[in-house]
């Protein structure tokens, strides 16, 4: 049983052991920021990945609310997920395997990203189904990962004609991925855009002319107006996250949707040379008082971080030590402090003023990495700051998910 939204969970974030905190109202603010941006096309969000940690239910119905045209999985298996939570958005899923459930796909009416193997399959599930398979042929534009080769490309287009003409799928978009947007300097976006155009080109010879073309990511939406085309494809811009290492998330005008906290755990003095968790990597310098921090690598905290900033009482410290799997310590600095256990601590997001990216520098990985590994005993809270009254108001939106894959039950009264 996942924890994610255990029902036993409480739903006061300040009275949980450890919670991370969602925000719709911020992921609506995303969506419709990112939307100016890229206007007239299409916006789709990825949800993918459980909403890069959010919760997927709750991600794609606050990107709906905020005006998201479409919603994006990985794996067909995430779509469908989204259709049992009562979802009827169009989505497409575009990585797959032999054992994908092609038939549930077509039957949910979940679009199918095609890059070569899978389109034999796929038209055969719709020819048992008797019912066309709507699909997304993706082409590799210099990536490497997923999608038709330029050199296949014809062949797939040949197939993908064909099928159509049998009434077995219908081509509804053309896309690609962008390798490097998030460096907007680099000349190999223009090359990929290139292939991306002769691809174009060699489908309208074979009389595909699909209604969407998408091209962008988050980064690609925000540097590169020329990979807009039909629809954009989003995804940690959305949850708050800038993709540039040289612009804030404040300088995108997004906001983080997300708040890890939990409390103090332990707090003690400790004398000069004291050393700190497994390897006795650090050792303190002077007598000091250390605060217990009940998170781990279990929870999705980097093992590796190093001197990671952490928020405690309206201050910020830095931790010291290797992170163990369920804990971490943090130095305080002074012997005489006036944090004591159950204090509130916060890992990144809310007032802190610390971003998920910055754990990211600290454990060499990007924001994107921190925020999806929150890990699964770690109960997402939901608390809407649009519906939240101020002090003394007779109602909330506060509320556990009920599960990653339903929508959570509200409180019956007053939170």
């Amino acid at each position: 049983m996942s924890i994610i939204g255990d029902p036993r969970a409480t739903p006061h974030p300040e009275a949980a052991e450890r919670a991370a905190v969602i925000d719709p109202a911020a992921i609506r603010h995303n969506v419709r920021t990112i939307a100016s941006y890229v206007h007239p096309a299409k916006v789709l969000v990825a949800v993918k990945a459980e909403g890069y940690g959010h919760g997927a239910v709750t991600a794609a119905r606050a990107a709906l609310d905020g005006g998201a045209d479409w919603l994006g999985t990985a794996h067909v298996s995430e779509a469908l997920v989204l259709r049992a939570a009562g979802i009827q958005a169009p989505i497409l899923a575009w990585l797959h395997t032999r054992g994908t459930d092609f038939a549930a796909a077509i039957t949910e009416h979940i679009d199918l990203g095609i890059s070569g193997w899978e389109i034999h399959h796929v038209a055969r599930a719709a020819e048992s189904l008797q019912k066309p398979a709507r699909v997304h042929l993706k082409i590799d534009t210099g990536l490497g990962r997923n999608g038709c080769t330029i050199e296949d490309w014809p062949d797939l287009l040949r197939l993908a004609a064909q099928f159509q003409e049998r009434g077995l799928l219908s081509v509804e978009g053309i896309f690609t991925h962008l390798a490097v947007a998030d460096e907007p300097d680099r000349r190999e976006t223009d090359e990929q855009l290139q292939v991306y155009r002769e691809a174009l080109t060699l489908a309208e010879e074979h009389r595909i002319v699909p209604d969407l073309r998408h091209v962008a990511n988050t980064p690609g939406a925000f540097s590169r107006p020329d990979a807009h085309f039909d629809m954009v494809r989003v995804g940690v811009g959305v949850y708050g996250h800038s993709p540039f290492a040289d612009r804030t998330a404040e300088d995108l005008g997004l906001r983080p949707a997300m708040e890890l906290r939990t409390s103090v755990a332990n707090v003690k003095r400790v004398r000069a040379g004291q050393g700190i968790s497994y390897g006795l990597t650090h050792r303190v310098d002077r007598p000091t008082s250390l605060a217990l921090i009940p998170l781990g690598y279990a929870d999705g905290i980097p093992r590796v971080a190093v001197h990671a900033p952490v928020w405690i009482s309206g201050r910020r410290y830095r931790s010291v030590g290797r992170v163990a799997m369920d804990q971490f310590v943090v130095d305080l600095g002074e012997l005489d402090t006036d944090v004591q256990v159950g204090d509130e601590v916060v890992i990144f997001g809310g007032d802190s003023g610390i971003e998920a990216a910055d754990w990211g520098s600290a454990a060499g990985t990007i924001n994107y990495e921190i925020i999806t590994r929150i890990g699964e005993r770690v109960p997402r809270i939901v608390v809407d700051s649009e519906l939240t009254p101020a002090a003394g108001g007779a109602t909330s939106s506060v509320h556990a998910a009920a599960s990653p894959a339903t929508p959570a039950t509200p409180p019956r009264g007053p939170a």
